[in-house]
């Protein structure tokens, strides 16, 4: 799919607004904003060499065009009391996502989400206090789910984030 704007994009009967495709100026905001999301505006347009008025405008059509989608602060599991982390595949129904997903949005500990193609259909991301806990999420909270068929746990031993950021 193009991401560049078409004549009749916006128009009626046209196929909507399309996001033009990031600058190098745009990818290194990115880049500082996920490096530090609490930047100033000020601060930003320094490390970026562009003004202040340049960068809160590259800022806020970023947010508008959806390209950040928000700010949070990044906790470390360990230290928050959460010790154990692990991946559970499943394998679900078909055409039963949508119910699966609304339902393991409400399970407490699991993190992220993501639907697969290939081998199993939703991928969980846990991160439990402890194994008991861990235990409990899979045995007894995913797999009571209407639309689940089996699932499958890998336990995380270590893991760290890559050295380089898609946006620099």
């Amino acid at each position: 799919m193009s991401q560049e704007t078409s004549p009749e994009a916006g128009l009626p009967g046209g196929t909507g607004r399309s996001v033009g495709p990031l600058d190098e100026v745009d990818r290194r905001i990115l880049d500082e904003l996920v490096r530090d999301g609490r930047l100033s505006i000020r601060t930003l347009a320094e490390r970026v060499h562009v003004s202040r008025t340049n960068a809160y405008a590259r800022v806020e059509r970023l947010l508008r065009d959806g390209v950040i989608t928000g700010f949070r602060a990044q906790v470390a599991p360990e230290p928050a009391g959460l010790g154990t982390s692990a991946y559970i595949s499943l394998t679900i129904e078909q055409n039963t996502w949508r119910e699966v997903s609304a339902e393991l949005a409400q399970v407490r500990y699991i993190e992220h989400v993501a639907l697969l193609s290939g081998e199993h259909d939703v991928l969980a991301l846990v991160r439990a206090p402890d194994n008991a806990t861990l235990r409990d999420v899979v045995l007894n909270r995913v797999q009571s789910i209407a639309g689940v068929l089996s699932t499958r746990t890998w336990l995380v031993f270590e893991e760290f984030d890559g050295a380089r950021s898609p946006w620099e």
